[in-house]
């Protein structure tokens, strides 16, 4: 365990496990099979990628997505492991270099999709010692999972070509149908199923129903300027939706992308690359943006429709907070979206499974008790504690007799022969003068008018609770009508009370009057309530300066977790930053890495900045009262040689300084 300890924190950063990681990677040294669930951040990844390492020969990772697996193998080779990719998008002169340093024994992890796992079964893989098997997204394997992939049907091969070899079968997100599924499709022997919570505290959790097309996008732009410079998702239920709030989102001064499958492969590659590289922050996107994103300092999503089920649901907000950090998570909610949805899972093939799982998913968002217990019970987890970081955590329902208003709503519902729908329902209730109603006769109706006490949104509300109450439901096969339950009828004729939450009014967001946004400047202080908020934002911007100059990714270069705790502990010499959350022994050791990485982080760490700046040509920043500067905020290219080689001297250890004298040489200009 020791061993494995050292290379936990060598190569990733961490000096312990988290729960069940231990035990996942014994059993797969022992050479056998394993079901692992784990949340999405959960370090599933550790599971196989640690043991790979440890033991000799090559693991295969079979991977659902091109994108997810280059993500996957540029973190590798950012902590200094040795792994590849094959996929259909390289060259054949490059997939033949990289199957021969397999063959050579040169990669320790290889990254495959389902089907190149099939045209290498009997040429490449035979040629290879392979150390272990993973099967990332496992989910997709099984017909009753919320991503089904034909091409993992094929993998039951793996088993009966490779029988010694350990398989270990990864998933964020699977019910225990699909669980059973999994494992007898993979033919996996004796396997151990290790379930871990899927608890996410981080990420808090809140669902707004009701709002008009106006709304939702004034809530957005809100919600978007409130977590400024943040990278979230905003996920779409169809295409053109996604198109079109990228452009109702520029009119805002923000940049968004669209992702769908509709797009070129060329476009779709190009906003995924901008989005991963911070080029952009919002990203627009259907579900085919579900797994092709392992970005952990994503730090919002937003459904602007709502999911088809809980493990959707789950899955996606999944990929905000991957680092641990609080995250936060909105939901818009209508009986439209239900409506629609009810009509593809009646097309789907699996009628009677996707319906059950679109209830569960409209009962979670119709709920008013800790919805975070509601996510855990779904996946078989009990919980005696609400959660306090969700909507209704936050804002506890208070309750009233309700039995009166929920007998006009109903009585309404009746006099107009249920046939009409939450809209309709609502103007015959608050006797609202238009021309529709009078030439059908509803302003004849003894209802109505009887709720004009209540406005608009106030009647919406309580017919929502109505349906989560069970006094009234949808008939879908009729465009949305209101019908009345056998519960609903006992309310009706006084045998029943109806307790009601009392309508909370949440605040409305205007739409601003004039394009306003954000514009990106280099490197500065800012104003902040904290030294350490100032430090912290300082510490972001020079990552994104050194991660375009490396083209790596920021996250990958360092995490939000890792700069946060810089902070916390401001390291100055590079014993100190080795004890720095995610940073590995690698990354110190390697010069080029530690100079044009490490250095400027420490440097501000050690001199941090002061509040007095000037403004001086092209944007730039220059720090008025030290000694050290003479051009602009420190970024490589921007170090004078005086404190660069000074700080150089004083956190390398003396036995880089003789063989990489070199990097000593520098000038604000390299």
């Amino acid at each position: 365990m020791k061993e494995l300890l050292s290379l936990l924190k060598r190569f990733f950063g961490y000096t312990s496990f988290r729960p069940l990681q231990a035990e996942i990677i014994q059993r797969t040294l022992q050479k056998e099979d394993s079901l692992v669930l784990m949340p999405t951040g959960g370090g599933k990844s550790i599971c196989f990628q640690l043991p790979a390492i440890y033991m000799p020969g090559t693991a295969i990772v079979v991977s659902p997505l091109i994108a997810l697996m280059k993500d996957q193998v540029e973190g590798l080779i950012a902590n200094g492991i040795p792994a590849a990719t094959l996929n259909s998008m390289m060259p054949e002169e490059e997939r033949h270099r990289v199957r021969q340093l397999c063959i050579q024994g040169k990669v320790k992890l290889l990254y495959i999709s389902p089907e190149g796992i099939i045209s290498e079964l009997h040429w490449l893989l035979p040629r290879i010692d392979i150390s272990l098997i993973a099967i990332d997204e496992a989910h997709c394997i099984s017909h009753w999972g919320h991503d089904f992939r034909p091409e993992y049907t094929q993998l039951s091969v793996l088993k009966e070509n490779f029988p010694k070899v350990p398989i270990i079968a990864l998933t964020a997100t699977a019910d225990k149908i699909t669980r059973t599924d999994i494992l007898n499709q993979l033919k996996l022997r004796d396997p151990k199923t290790f379930i871990s919570s899927f608890d996410r505290p981080n990420l808090s959790l809140t669902i707004r129903r009701g709002l008009s097309k106006k709304e939702k996008i004034a809530a957005i732009v809100h919600f978007i300027n409130r977590h400024h410079r943040q990278s979230g998702i905003i996920y779409c239920m169809s295409r053109n939706s996604t198109e079109s709030l990228v452009e109702e989102l520029s009119e805002y001064s923000i940049r968004a992308v669209a992702y769908h499958a509709g797009l070129s492969s060329d476009k779709r590659e190009k906003a995924q690359d901008d989005f991963i590289n911070d080029r952009v922050n919002v990203v627009c996107a259907t579900v085919a943006f579900g797994m092709g994103i392992d970005k952990s300092n994503v730090r919002w999503v937003i459904h602007y429709n709502m999911p088809a089920s809980i493990e959707n649901y789950y899955q996606e907000i999944g990929r905000a907070g991957r680092d641990g950090m609080k995250s936060d998570t909105l939901l818009f909610y209508s009986v439209g979206d239900i409506l629609l949805l009810r009509r593809f899972a009646e097309e789907s093939g699996q009628k009677d499974v996707c319906l059950q799982k679109l209830n569960r998913m409209r009962r979670y968002c119709e709920a008013d008790i800790c919805r975070r217990r509601i996510l855990l019970s779904y996946f078989g987890e009990e919980t005696d504690k609400d959660c306090g970081n969700c909507d209704v955590c936050k804002n506890p329902p208070q309750r009233f007799d309700g039995s009166i208003l929920v007998q006009k709503a109903l009585s309404g519902i009746f006099r107009t022969g249920q046939t009409a729908n939450m809209h309709l329902l609502i103007d015959i209730l608050r006797g609202a003068e238009k021309d529709e109603l009078k030439e059908k006769g509803y302003d004849k109706l003894k209802t109505y008018g009887v709720g004009k006490d209540l406005s608009y949104k106030e009647w919406k509300e309580y017919l929502y609770q109505m349906l989560q109450l069970g006094y009234i439901e949808i008939d879908y096969m009729s465009a949305g009508h209101l019908k009345v339950t056998p519960l609903g009828r006992k309310v009706l004729f006084g045998e029943q009370q109806a307790l009601m939450t009392i309508y909370q009014k949440i605040k409305d967001f205007a739409l601003p009057t004039k394009k306003g946004g954000y514009k990106y400047r280099p490197i500065r202080p800012i104003e902040s309530t904290s030294v350490d908020e100032t430090l912290l934002d300082s510490l972001q911007q020079l990552r994104k300066q050194i991660a375009e100059r490396e083209h790596t990714p920021a996250y990958i270069l360092f995490s939000d977790d890792a700069l946060e705790d810089m902070v916390r502990k401001k390291p100055v010499t590079l014993d100190e930053f080795s004890e720095i959350r995610g940073v590995g022994q690698l990354k110190l050791d390697m010069p080029v890495f530690v100079f044009r990485g490490i250095i400027p982080l420490l440097f501000i760490l050690h001199f941090g900045y002061s509040n007095e700046t000037t403004k001086i040509e092209k944007g730039e920043w220059r720090k008025k009262n030290s000694p050290y500067f003479s051009t602009k905020l420190p970024s490589i290219s921007a170090f004078h040689t005086k404190i660069g080689k000074d700080l150089y001297l004083r956190t390398i250890p003396s036995k880089f300084h003789s063989s990489h004298s070199h990097f000593l040489q520098f000038s604000p200009s390299s």
